[in-house]
């Protein structure tokens, strides 16, 4: 196919030790990954060009019919909030967002993705983040979703002792532009959304999540790729983390297994994307050392672009199906079953 991008270097797979992200002027004392929060991110350490700090904090929800993403982002010059329904049934998506204008840092995002709630609202929409014990809670109001049915619901996603995908990168040629990451896959989901006047029950058993948590400085121009899902694999509680794109990931990639709790770390990862539309046939992801081998049948795009002069974004977030296997630490081969996720190409300038 065309379309193929390799999902970063990372031979090396080097370790991100404990202790500060950055020092003190500004710059990553370390990059690497982790399986667990390691660095403390502090936002007035930041020394990056004014208005280039982002910090973000986004949950996707899934069932085999239906799902939930939750959006609550701090982007200095403007701060973004957005909720989107999923209908894997009929191919359809509906999304409600907000826009706030240079919140620079007052939407009190957390510094850690185990502390902190986060709570933020407009005319339109409310989204609120909370720890509780035993996991997280995400609930959201949206009273204009879908030209006035409304949208509403509140779930709760177990998170107990488990591996997580966290990664520090830098930027070539910009020493004080960072990207701390972290990716918490395998959310079991408890809880009902309702659209309208029809309700939407999550169960544990059938509805997983994923945290993707961000704080950085970025560059102007970024493309990424990102591929995540969660769920049940022969019996066992199955995720990944695929992706690459922001800065130089020479030092460790994002790609990551997560089997009942426990990460399993790959190295390249290869995107075979299709010639046309991302939706328009299917995807394949290849690992090296033949460690996975996937197939991914695209249902829906979530695409949308905007572009406003200097601000311009191309968003294709495909939801749809995996098939194929993968190969954990030990060499045993784990076979995947119509497992659903997405799969992205992102471009950014901004």
């Amino acid at each position: 196919m065309e379309g193929s991008q390799a999902a970063g270097v990372g031979l090396s797979q080097q370790r991100l030790p404990s202790g500060d992200l950055l020092d003190a002027r500004g710059r990553l004392r370390a990059r690497g990954y982790a399986t667990r929060e390691v660095c403390k991110y502090v936002r007035s350490a930041v020394k990056a060009w004014p208005l280039r700090t982002k910090e973000w904090d986004y949950y996707c929800v899934l069932t085999d019919r239906y799902g939930l993403a939750l959006t609550v982002a701090d982007n200095d010059y403007l701060g973004f909030l957005a909720v989107t329904w999923l209908d894997f049934e009929k191919r359809s998506f509906v999304s409600e967002e907000a826009l706030l204008p240079f919140p620079l840092g007052g939407m009190d995002m957390p510094a850690s993705a185990d502390r902190g709630d986060v709570e933020c609202s407009d005319a339109k929409l409310e989204i609120a983040y909370r720890h509780v014990d035993g996991g997280r809670e995400i609930s959201v109001s949206a009273p204009g979703f879908a030209n006035g049915q409304g949208l509403s619901g509140k779930l709760f996603l177990e998170q107990p002792p488990m591996d997580r995908m966290t990664i520090a990168t830098p930027f070539a040629g910009a020493p004080r532009s960072f990207y701390y990451n972290q990716k918490i896959n395998c959310l079991r989901a408890r809880g009902a959304v309702a659209v309208g006047t029809q309700s939407f029950a999550f169960e544990p058993d059938s509805a997983f999540g994923v945290l993707d948590w961000g704080r950085g400085a970025w560059t102007y121009d970024n493309t990424w790729y990102w591929a995540s899902a969660s769920g049940i694999a022969e019996g066992r509680v199955f995720g990944f983390n695929l992706g690459y794109g922001f800065g130089d990931t020479s030092a460790a990639t994002e790609n990551m297994l997560f089997v009942d709790g426990r990460a399993h770390k790959l190295s390249d990862v290869e995107f075979h994307m299709p010639p046309g539309a991302p939706d328009s046939a299917p995807w394949r992801f290849t690992g090296s050392d033949n460690r996975l081998d996937l197939k991914f049948t695209p249902i829906l795009d979530r695409a949308s672009r905007a572009n406003i002069g200097i601000v311009e974004s191309d968003q294709h977030q495909v939801f749809g199906r995996f098939n194929g296997y993968v190969v954990l630490d030990d060499g045993a081969r784990l076979s995947v079953e119509n497992l659903i996720g997405f799969a992205e190409k992102v471009r950014n300038r901004w």
